[in-house]
């Protein structure tokens, strides 16, 4: 049902144990039309370096089929700020960003629910990862007010009703209902550490179904709307895609 995954990590964070060559290859076995890679940002403890990040630019655009978003999970910081800095975020297409404990310790709901509306509203991040996460409470209708109206997407995030963030499930209920309600966006994400879960949304799709969120607002629905939501954002058209796409249309008869 959903031919794009946009969350995912290398052995570039070492506790992730695929290449960006087993995700595509994994990818062209599921049949996904566009993946991002986005490992950890660099204040992580075993993140990559920043160069990691903005030497992204050497990986190709294609392979076997299969478009490729250079990406990051950033870590969020006091004050609204990440550990993507400008030069890091010259190099990439998407920025994810979310609350992870090795380096923004959790606080109170106030604190949690400040620093990521700062996030959102500082214009540098796209997607929001898994703020359904118990350890940090937020006022979810503040959140999803501030993410509607700066067109960051709120993700739900597959690995935290499998392996992460046990307890997710009832925040993130919340969230989708809210989101669906604002007349915002989801994004789905996958969270892979490996490429054995690249694409699995199976965790995430009882919720969906159960809140009947519209899929026209789910991003991973169709890879074009990634593109045109990465555009509004101020990113470039992705030539190489925009060309493999228009191909895949022409040989299934569809049309944008």
């Amino acid at each position: 049902m959903y031919n794009v995954d946009l969350h995912m990590h290398t052995v570039a964070s070492t506790h992730a144990y695929s290449t960006v060559h087993d995700y595509i290859a994994a990818a062209v076995r599921k049949k996904l039309k566009l993946i991002a890679i986005t490992d950890h940002g660099p204040e992580m403890v075993d993140a990559p370096h920043a160069f990691h990040f903005s030497n992204m630019r050497i990986l190709p655009r294609v392979v076997d089929g299969v478009g490729i978003l250079r990406g990051i999970e950033a870590n969020i910081k006091a004050g609204g700020e990440t550990d993507c800095s400008d030069k890091m975020r010259a190099a990439l297409d998407v920025v994810i960003a979310g609350f992870h404990k090795q380096v923004f310790a959790p606080a109170d709901i106030v604190t949690h629910t400040d620093v990521l509306i700062a996030v959102i509203a500082s214009g540098k991040v796209h997607i929001i990862s898994h703020p359904g996460n118990p350890e940090y409470p937020i006022d979810i209708p503040a959140v999803v007010e501030a993410a509607k109206a700066c067109n960051v997407a709120l993700e739900v995030n597959n690995a935290s009703f499998v392996h992460s963030r046990k307890g997710s499930e009832g925040n993130c209920r919340k969230i989708i209902a809210a989101v669906r309600d604002s007349g915002g966006t989801l994004s789905l994400g996958t969270d892979a550490h490996s490429a054995f879960a690249v694409g699995d949304f199976s965790a995430c799709l009882p919720l969906l179904q159960e809140a009947d969120f519209p899929a026209e607002r789910i991003l991973n629905a169709s890879p074009w709307r990634v593109l045109e939501f990465l555009e509004r954002h101020g990113g470039e058209r992705i030539a190489e895609i925009d060309a493999l796409l228009k191909l895949d249309n022409v040989a299934s008869g569809q049309t944008e």
